[in-house]
């Protein structure tokens, strides 16, 4: 029985795990954590019976003891409750699928207790890669990557050395607007973004997608992930969805990992790693594929793309300001505030204001983050 706990349990990430652990009676979950879903989360408590439950908001967690009060589970708040269902029962593994940097704390705990993890929490190596590294490497825990783009990587390395790897390839698919020009840009609405043609994600990775957001994340990410620098991680448009990503070494060979779009994949490879489990999914058909195509990004249009690539070479605290300011404007364009150009627009100018803290500890990272969420809030950016 392998034992597991997980960190964002209601959101997409979340419960896709929850449909892997369905279908592997092996997994035995410990801890669960949510945002505000008590509602959700009891149904899951209990279906899987976790010794420990958290919510983030406690209003929430005080609703939550009352529907579960018949149940054996502690059910925690705030931040303490997520450490807790992070690092404090006996899971061998931690899924951290907790959307922002809330995420960042609960992994630093779960890696000092020994939990490996399965990381789909992109803004925790976004803002503390620096910090979380080096740690997991000093408490000999493994890192291992959930998103889709990083675990086909992370497959495709099959274990070569770094001084191997010539590039990482990470696709995209280019989002619901792939080929729209600046002016048609400017007329889409929240509505519009959260139409995704391929993946089924929660709202703000959503909209991540697409403004490219979520793809600068994941080039910073795959930077930390698997020590390479900006000049050999290249973005790959392609819209089918098909290659997931690919690795071109040295000697000129590219070897990348296909398949149909379905998180599961990745989730279960994870958690089962370094075995390979059977799965009952869709399969990838070659004879029903007429093509694949490639093309490189729209970088003039699609703004965030460069911006990321800005902070990731800048590096300290400049990929936190980046990560805030997008979460304040995507927070700001779901309710109407701003256009769908401004949130780069937001990005760039917070960027520009800011002179980067190199090497910045998590309370530094923190109060960064802090100081744009107020001056967002205070300020209109957008010009």
């Amino acid at each position: 029985m392998k034992k597991i706990s997980i960190l964002g349990s209601t959101g997409s990430i979340g419960t896709q795990t929850i449909d892997v652990v369905r279908n592997n009676p092996d997994l035995k979950i410990t801890a669960l954590a949510a945002g505000s879903n008590s509602e959700m989360l009891e149904e899951q408590i209990r279906e899987f019976r976790p010794s420990v439950a958290a919510v983030w908001d406690e209003k929430a967690a005080e609703d939550l003891r009352v529907r579960v009060k018949d149940l054996d589970v502690r059910v925690l708040s705030g931040m303490d409750g997520l450490i807790e269902a992070a690092a404090g029962t006996d899971a061998e593994i931690t899924v951290t699928a907790i959307v922002g940097m809330i995420g960042i704390c609960p992994t630093i705990e779960a890696i000092k207790a020994g939990k490996s993890i399965a990381l789909a929490n992109k803004e925790t190596l976004v803002t503390a890669g620096h910090i979380i590294m080096p740690m997991a490497k000093k408490y000999g825990v493994r890192i291992l990557p959930v998103d889709s783009e990083h675990c086909a990587i992370f497959q495709s390395l099959n274990g070569e050395p770094e001084e191997r790897v010539e590039k990482i390839l990470l696709t995209c698919s280019g989002g619901p607007f792939h080929g729209y020009t600046t002016s048609q840009l400017e007329a889409v609405t929240p509505e519009d973004a959260l139409r995704h043609p391929i993946w089924n994600m929660g709202e703000k990775i959503t909209i991540d997608s697409a403004t490219l957001v979520n793809k600068g994340m994941e080039v910073m990410e795959a930077g930390w992930l698997f020590g390479v620098d900006a000049n050999r991680i290249q973005v790959v448009i392609h819209p089918q969805s098909v290659l997931h990503s690919a690795v071109q070494f040295t000697d000129g060979a590219v070897i990348g990992q296909m398949g149909t779009p379905d998180m599961r994949l990745p989730i279960q490879y994870a958690l089962f790693w370094p075995d390979r489990r059977a799965m009952h999914t869709e399969r990838l058909d070659l004879f029903a594929l007429k093509s694949l195509t490639f093309e490189r990004p729209d970088m003039e249009t699609f703004r965030a793309l460069p911006l990321a690539y800005r902070a990731m070479r800048e590096g300290g605290s400049m990929p936190t300001v980046f990560n805030a300011a997008n979460e304040c404007a995507v927070e700001q364009f779901l309710s109407h505030k701003i256009g769908f150009t401004d949130i780069w627009k937001i990005i760039e100018n917070c960027m520009d204001d800011h002179t980067a803290i190199p090497d910045p500890s998590v309370e530094e990272i923190l109060e960064v983050e802090k100081e744009i969420r107020g001056r967002i809030g205070h300020r209109n950016l957008e010009h």
